[in-house]
């Protein structure tokens, strides 16, 4: 069933349950609006994750997780029939590569959606690094289930026939996408690193979109390392804590109006310090959040050296064409202007005749003729590609000023509920001194 356009609903990917009262007037930076056919029609979801083990390419042994992907029917979930059992299946992480890369290959003037992490960046020393650790596992399953939605919430990526049998078709899925080809037409690395540095006109937008690409990744990178030492400083701070509840305890023994408040008070700071390991591991989500804008810049810049690539072929397609018509122009006159290796010929074994010429004039227009055809093609094909993709890197950047500025508005709720839980209990354990 079709929903009408005007319809504010919203999937929410990852929500990380905000505990202050604050988090209510919060916009999570993870709300994908639900415009596409595609998200009218099904609820996605990737509820949990599985540790399996079974034997890899050489067939040895090993322990892999694998991620359920739910696909319902919205109409059941509009009518609050949760009876109806929803279509299931299983994907391992290489799989969801394996989509993502398909869809860097086929749709190369949009900005892909990033996957999470393959293993755990930018961590704080007490956070596990081990990508089967269940709580990296928990949070790496949240971005998959992200990245699904921001796929499926694409106006033109929820249409692939391979995404949504991605989604729906657990065996023969990678033998279709295989069957598209579309690794032969990567673009090699070796060939986009030439066409970045040998293109003599490179665009203006997609030139300066690229350095902000890198200086968004520089700026995003550093502040996860920030993070990252001021939690693991923060760790210790309310760890130490802890000691104040042992010092208050061991006095109350030898204390006896005063043992009461302080046993209290010990009480008190033992919670405390206990609190930071459900905090820190909160923040991770956030760090998450910016993380995957970290991915995202690179997607962008994947977009820029296609552009480059392109620009390249079409100076190339230029520069030959060119040649030609000197060529012909020398055949013509009957002047060399430059050294080559058919002057020379000619010099040392006489003239061509005029059969000869001719038919070399023959091949020449017609090599021009396709030069011409091909500078045509390859100048429609820049043109079409600059305004799809400077489409995409508009909606993208609507949606990236959005999502970083309610996360980053998000942690900041965190911090003040967290200092407020901070002063609630040094207030409480004023009272405990106060009643002694």
């Amino acid at each position: 069933m079709m929903a009408d356009s005007g319809s504010s609903e919203v999937a929410v990917i990852g929500n990380t349950d905000l505990t202050s009262s604050e988090s209510e007037n919060n916009t999570m930076n993870t709300m994908v609006e639900k415009e596409t056919a595609l998200l009218r029609r099904i609820e996605i979801s990737v509820p949990e994750a599985e540790k399996r083990t079974g034997k890899n390419t050489v067939n040895m042994q090993e322990i892999y997780t694998v991620y359920l992907i739910e696909t319902r029917p919205t109409e059941t979930v509009i009518e609050g029939d949760t009876s109806a059992a929803p279509d299931s299946l299983w994907r391992r992480y290489s799989e969801f590569e394996l989509l993502r890369m398909y869809l860097l290959v086929t749709y190369p003037y949009i900005v892909i959606p990033p996957l999470p992490e393959k293993r755990a960046e930018f961590v704080w020393h007490k956070l596990s690094a081990d990508n089967l650790d269940p709580d990296f596992v928990e949070r790496r399953r949240v971005g998959l289930e992200n990245f699904l939605l921001r796929v499926a919430s694409h106006h033109i990526l929820a249409d692939d026939e391979i995404f949504f049998r991605f989604l729906t078709e657990e065996k023969r899925w990678k033998e279709e996408v295989l069957v598209t080809g579309f690794q032969d037409k990567a673009d090699s690395r070796l060939k986009s690193l030439s066409a970045m540095f040998r293109v003599k006109n490179p665009d203006k937008q997609f030139t300066e979109l690229k350095h902000y690409s890198e200086e968004l990744n520089t700026a995003i990178s550093q502040l996860l390392r920030v993070r990252a030492r001021v939690a693991d400083r923060l760790y210790g701070v309310y760890k130490v804590h802890g000691n104040y509840g042992r010092v208050f305890s061991e006095w109350s023994a030898i204390e006896n109006e005063m043992g009461d408040g302080l046993q209290s008070a010990g009480h008190h700071m033992d919670t405390y310090a206990a609190s930071i390991d459900d905090i820190l591991e909160e923040e991770e989500h956030y760090a998450d959040q910016l993380k995957e804008y970290l991915f995202y810049t690179d997607a962008v810049r994947s977009v820029c050296r296609k552009h480059e690539l392109i620009q390249y072929e079409l100076e190339m397609a230029v520069q030959d064409l060119a040649n030609k018509k000197q060529q012909k122009e020398e055949l013509t006159s009957g002047t060399v202007r430059i050294f080559s290796l058919k002057g020379m010929t000619s010099k040392l074994f006489g003239q061509e005749s005029q059969e000869q010429r001719e038919s070399r004039l023959a091949a020449l227009q017609q090599s021009i003729e396709d030069g011409e055809d091909a500078v045509m093609e390859k100048n429609k094909e820049c043109r079409v590609f600059l305004q799809t993709a400077w489409k995409d890197i508009e909606r993208f950047k609507e949606q990236k000023d959005k999502d970083l500025r309610d996360a980053l508005i998000s942690y900041a709720i965190m911090q003040i509920s967290m200092c407020k839980k901070g002063i609630q209990v040094w207030s409480n354990a004023k009272e405990c001194f106060n009643k002694m």
